[in-house]
């Protein structure tokens, strides 16, 4: 597509700038308003190439189906993808685990500051086990869980990502035993963002492994997720032959924890850090943004340069 084509050419002038001395990008001068500008066609070039659907859409290999909530629609899992990692900036998928699609407020766009969207996944990792829901103190799986968060930050300075400090539950777990649903939200601090962040994880459990739906945003949206859940909640369910009532002990695999460790993210720690990095998901797309289009500028401003020194020549 020919965003990833600008995102690929605008990488390659910046490492040549680097490279060779003779190729220095400028500083472009622009006014805020002929920033916000090229920002702004930036991002419409980008959302004109973004098919969304409404409806019934099956997910991986029919093992799920979503019935796009009203109010809703529905972004595929390509498309997504390129949002997660070339727009927002998060670290890419591990292999196996990329985004089965997008589910966003209807009169929104993921290339909008105030937008959150629901990016969902599916972990193959096992039944889940759930003995222990009743009698999780989330008290301390909270505390447990921040400490784990100071070793994953050096992973993540090691690798060039920013460090996130988790604040705290935005919306404390609750597991629906009867549906085999598990929610809960996080408030994060990453440290290249002066908001703080949305991480408001929905975990539904199947035969073989659990969806998992993201939402992700600013603490702002907190509440409109929160009104939504339950419709969210009700659109995606695993097809007959996946579900958690199908499990079958003598053939099926069975998760090494169970629901706190879900929340807690143990069942990600044996897959490394980007396995991890999928379930601490933030919104860079600004800060993308005015680079790509700094750095346009610049390049349209060097080789402008260049065609004047041609033509003196």
């Amino acid at each position: 597509m020919q965003f990833k084509l600008t995102f690929a050419l605008l990488l390659l002038v910046s490492i040549c700038s680097f490279a060779n001395d003779t190729l220095q990008i400028e500083e472009p001068q622009l006014t805020e308003a002929e920033m916000q500008i090229l920002i702004t066609q930036y991002m419409d070039s980008i959302e004109s190439t973004l098919v969304y659907e409404q409806g019934t859409v099956t997910l991986r290999d029919d093992i799920a189906t979503i019935n796009v909530p009203d109010g809703f629609k529905y972004l595929n899992g390509e498309d997504s993808e390129m949002i997660l990692t070339d727009i927002w900036g998060n670290p890419p998928s591990p292999a196996g685990a990329e985004s089965l699609g997008m589910l966003l407020p209807k009169n929104t766009s993921p290339m909008q500051d105030s937008s959150y969207a629901i990016n969902i996944t599916f972990s193959d990792e096992g039944y889940i086990e759930d003995d222990d829901a009743k009698d999780i103190d989330y008290t301390d799986l909270l505390e447990t869980m921040q400490e784990d968060s100071q070793y994953e930050n050096e992973q993540r300075e090691q690798m060039g990502y920013p460090t996130v400090e988790l604040i705290g539950w935005a919306s404390p777990p609750f597991y629906d035993e009867v549906n085999k649903k598990l929610h809960w939200a996080k408030e994060l601090s990453f440290a290249s963002s002066p908001e703080h962040t949305l991480n408001y994880n929905i975990r539904i459990l199947g035969r073989s492994g659990y969806l998992q739906l993201n939402a992700i945003g600013e603490m702002y949206v907190l509440e409109d997720v929160k009104d939504n859940i339950d419709p969210i909640l009700n659109s995606v369910n695993f097809n007959e032959g996946h579900r958690y009532a199908d499990f079958n002990p003598s053939m099926d695999k069975v998760a090494a924890v169970g629901i706190g460790g879900l929340i807690a993210g143990k069942v990600l720690a044996k897959a490394g850090f980007f396995a991890k990095a999928g379930v601490l998901l933030a919104k860079f797309w600004k800060v993308i943004a005015i680079g790509a289009v700094a750095l346009f500028a610049g390049v349209r401003r060097l080789f402008g340069r260049k065609e004047e020194e041609e033509e003196i020549a």
